[in-house]
């Protein structure tokens, strides 16, 4: 694990590297193809660099955000377009918003105040339902196939948003820019339409805007018309989403493709574009109600998750291995926490009998302050000589035998 973690930031330290060339020099070519030819080469290592580790939550970040959302953000930036260009006169600002899945937020001159403290609260229940989740897994062989998959839906959902979440706090924290929400609250979406295009992870919907949809609904407009030219975008915008997923899993597990999640986004899309044709032809007074559209379109991610884009990664052992990194996460957190208490109780003790001169009543003196070497070792800093050791032991018995 401890190599993971190096390679990890091996992986980010040659990243920024490569974004600093694109900030540097490739920025001072014109538009187009020199520009393009110029970013080639970060586009391949960008592909590279999540081959390097193997940690399942370690490599789905760097995949996400290094060979997709910053490939094609540079894309972009190679023609001139945001989020990149024109390019931020800060290399930390250009950095973070090539690497990071954020979109600053547009200023408006009123904005609702009560909405921070809501969302805090929607943050911490779904971390709590998180960590209940993981606590449920260690009884899943006790528990229905289904209700298994129902909770690996919500997991996908929850983790993947506070994910993107976290990664968002350094760029607010160090520009105090207003970050647009990844997620707006899917579960309470009213069509397909909307689950995809307003509330799934919004930051893969801005950059498949400008790179996919736009373009081929321009082609699409000369030839099929305006009123039917987004239909060809919407296919082609899942077909794309669809083989980057299918990246990423082999970024994950390491086989070959089968291609179902790629089918899964291609399904989506035909289904997405055949509601599209039902709103432009059905008139909205004989529509489905909202609550009702959205509970069949939330069925349908669930049916057909369960059918595509969940087996590729069980049948490799991947839901083993994520709840197995939690699990190490977990107690490694808890090891942090316990040596954090520890010296804090440590030094309020040494601050203590400072202050008052002598030992506080119903403490045991595990270290006397005229010792220091004893508690250097006491924190786990160093360990003492035998000498020392000795020596320590014979002045802690003498200022016992004092407080007898």
């Amino acid at each position: 694990m401890e190599i993971e973690h190096y390679s990890f930031i091996k992986v980010w330290i040659l990243a920024i590297i490569s974004l600093c060339y694109c900030y540097y020099i490739s920025s001072k070519l014109p538009e187009g193809i020199f520009k393009l030819f110029s970013l080639t080469p970060i586009f391949i290592f960008f592909l590279y660099l999540p081959l390097t580790i193997s940690t399942f939550h370690l490599v789905g970040i760097s995949a996400f955000f290094l060979s997709w959302l910053a490939n094609f953000k540079l894309l972009l930036f190679c023609f001139d377009q945001p989020p990149l260009s024109p390019p931020p006169s800060n290399l930390f600002h250009f950095i973070s918003l090539a690497s990071l899945p954020i979109k600053p937020k547009q200023k408006t001159p009123s904005q609702n105040k009560s909405k921070p403290p809501q969302r805090s609260i929607l943050f911490a229940i779904k971390v709590l339902l998180l960590a209940l989740l993981y606590h449920c897994y260690s009884y899943k062989q006790n528990l229905h196939k289904n209700v298994v998959l129902a909770m690996y839906c919500v997991h996908t959902y929850i983790e993947l948003e506070l994910t993107l979440a976290l990664a968002a706090i350094p760029a607010r924290a160090m520009f105090g820019f207003e970050i647009e929400p990844q997620f707006n609250e899917p579960y309470l979406t009213t069509s397909l339409q909307d689950f995809w295009g307003r509330r799934w992870n919004l930051m893969v919907t801005s950059i498949l805007r400008p790179t996919v949809y736009y373009p081929i609904r321009l082609i699409s407009t000369r030839l099929l018309g305006s009123r039917w030219a987004s239909l060809p975008a919407i296919i082609s915008v899942f077909v794309v989403s669809g083989l980057m997923h299918e990246l990423i899993y082999y970024y994950l597990t390491r086989v070959a493709p089968t291609w179902e999640v790629t089918w899964f986004f291609i399904l989506h899309g035909v289904a997405v574009a055949a509601e599209v044709v039902v709103k432009k032809v059905v008139p909205e007074k004989v529509r489905l109600n909202p609550v009702v559209s959205g509970a069949l379109a939330l069925g349908f991610v669930a049916v057909t998750a369960v059918w595509l884009f969940f087996p590729q990664l069980l049948r490799n052992g991947l839901d083993e291995k994520t709840i197995g990194e939690y699990c190490k996460l977990m107690d490694l957190l808890k090891g942090l926490l316990g040596m954090c208490l520890r010296s804090m109780r440590s030094f309020l003790f040494l601050g203590l009998t400072f202050w008052t001169g002598s030992v506080p009543a119903g403490h045991v003196f595990r270290w006397p302050v005229e010792h220091p070497t004893l508690f250097v070792s006491s924190l786990g800093v160093c360990e003492l000589s035998p000498r020392a050791r000795f020596s320590s032991k014979v002045h802690k018995l003498a200022l016992l035998s004092t407080l007898e």
